[in-house]
């Protein structure tokens, strides 16, 4: 079966009513079902009313063209004696307090005596003209002869006329229209108050959930008053708890992680500086020893003696090189015995010792001797990775590195002038490897680029104890 394309006009349409309805809000939604509800309720009710209107009209006109023949023939009766002029002044009165018809009175040859005074339908009509088309009933007409002494005298032509009846409801649909649209405004007022109160609690928990998002774990929703809304609320709160109970742990692991991690280093390092540089002095020496005994030997053996002893030397001296790199990287030097600003300065010194074109400033006045060793050295890994990147990436001519303890944390800045992160810039193992680390201890590193010449910003939060009671150490505590 081949089914007939849907026309391009039909299919926008479509596609426009979902773009106007989806991404509301659930107050506008629910305000527009109210709304639309009331505009159904009032086409029924109109509709009702006119149907109503329409059949009493009806009902009215012809028990008015019902009264007129007997109204005549009583007129009739009692003025026998009457002249014809003065019969017909009585029957245009008495034709006056008829309602809802129109009376006009002819003599024997046709000619129209009187007409009932103000009867026409345009001289009286309130309602418009569509209210009174829905509203009026077909015309009727009836000829009522009158006859008087046994001779017909003329003719009472009797036709519907409910333009008072259609004004009658028109008034009384107008003021029920007011009357509604009144109620249904104050209505929908309400309603958007008490939308607004009883939706409130589903905004507090999106922004709950959004911070639940950001992985801040702290905030809780108060009991609402609805049944239904009082259980999501008690389900986010444990949510909530439990999130933060598994991030707390979590932080425990990695710190003992950590820990663990940080003690094999030190160990390492440790094993490395007292059993491998010992022998590797002992290399050393006894090489200079054989090349010493070389000395007395003749040619061509003294040669040979001394180009090996020369190598051996060069060896120890590479090996010794490499194990000092790998101390470093093991455990920086000093740290731990000397104060944090101290081991700072030396990492700044000795990288711009390496570097000697870019100029590092550095200022670690404010820091406390220690933070403990897993503080301390996360804040000498970031300022070494901070100040590595920018001098590796950034192109930078000028870094300047702050750390100080603010609020019970320990900050760290590391400001370059460099080119900025480009968007094509790998990103290496270092930095995600620091922010592992920092958010391990419950920090948190962030990476700012004001601009895309204007630099980066590296900033290292790490949460630290507030009650040390180790003072900070001013310039003078760092090494000459």
């Amino acid at each position: 079966m081949i089914s007939e394309p849907v026309p391009a006009a039909a299919a926008d349409s479509r596609r426009r009513l979902p773009s106007l309805w989806s991404g509301r809000p659930m107050r506008a939604r629910l305000m527009v079902v109210v709304v639309l509800i009331n505009l159904v309720a009032a086409a029924v009710s109109g509709a009702v009313i006119i149907i109503k209107a329409r059949t009493a009209t009806q009902v009215e006109t012809a028990a008015s063209i019902a009264v007129a023949e007997p109204l005549v023939a009583e007129t009739l009766q009692l003025m026998q004696d009457a002249p014809v002029p003065g019969l017909f002044r009585v029957l245009t009165l008495r034709f006056q307090a008829l309602r809802h018809v129109r009376v006009r009175l002819l003599d024997a040859n046709q000619a129209v005596v009187e007409e009932r005074p103000g009867s026409g339908p345009e001289a009286r009509r309130r309602a418009p003209a569509w209210f009174a088309r829905l509203i009026a009933p077909p015309v009727l007409s009836h000829e009522v002869p009158l006859v008087l002494q046994g001779r017909r005298i003329g003719t009472a032509i009797v036709t519907t006329e409910p333009s008072d009846e259609i004004d009658e409801v028109w008034g009384y649909a107008v003021a029920l229209g007011l009357t509604g649209a009144t109620l249904s405004i104050a209505m929908l007022a309400i309603l958007f108050f008490a939308f607004g109160r009883l939706l409130r609690p589903l905004e507090r928990l999106a922004e709950g959930l959004t911070r639940l998002e950001q992985q801040d774990y702290s905030p809780r929703l108060e009991r609402p008053d609805t049944r239904e809304l009082a259980v999501i609320a008690a389900r986010f709160n444990r949510l909530a708890e439990a999130l933060e109970g598994a991030r707390a742990a979590n932080r425990q692991l990695n710190r003992q992680l950590l820990t663990a991690q940080d003690d094999e280093r030190r160990r390492t390092a440790l094993e490395l500086h007292d059993e491998f540089g010992p022998c590797l002095f002992a290399l050393e020496a006894n090489a200079a020893s054989i090349g010493r005994i070389a000395g007395t030997l003749e040619d061509p053996a003294r040669l040979r003696l001394q180009q090996r002893t020369d190598d051996i030397a060069a060896i120890v001296k590479r090996v010794q090189t490499i194990n000092r790199a790998l101390l470093s990287r093991l455990r920086p030097a000093g740290l731990g015995q000397a104060p944090l600003n101290a081991c700072l300065d030396l990492l700044l010194r000795d990288l711009a010792r390496h570097n000697p074109g870019i100029a590092i400033e550095g200022d670690f006045r404010a820091l406390r001797r220690s933070y403990g060793d897993l503080v301390d050295l996360t804040a000498y890994r970031c300022v070494q990775e901070g100040v590595t990147n920018a001098m590796r990436h950034a192109q930078a001519r000028r870094i300047a590195v702050r750390a100080a303890e603010e609020a019970a944390s320990l900050v760290i800045r590391v400001a370059d002038d460099g080119i900025g992160l480009r968007p094509e810039t790998k990103a290496g193992r270092g930095l995600p490897g620091m922010r592992e680390r920092v958010e391990a201890l419950g920090g948190s590193l962030t990476l700012d680029r004001p601009g895309s010449d204007a630099g980066t910003v590296l900033a290292a939060v790490i949460p630290v104890d507030a009650a040390g009671t180790d003072a900070p150490d001013g310039p003078e505590m760092s090494p000459a």
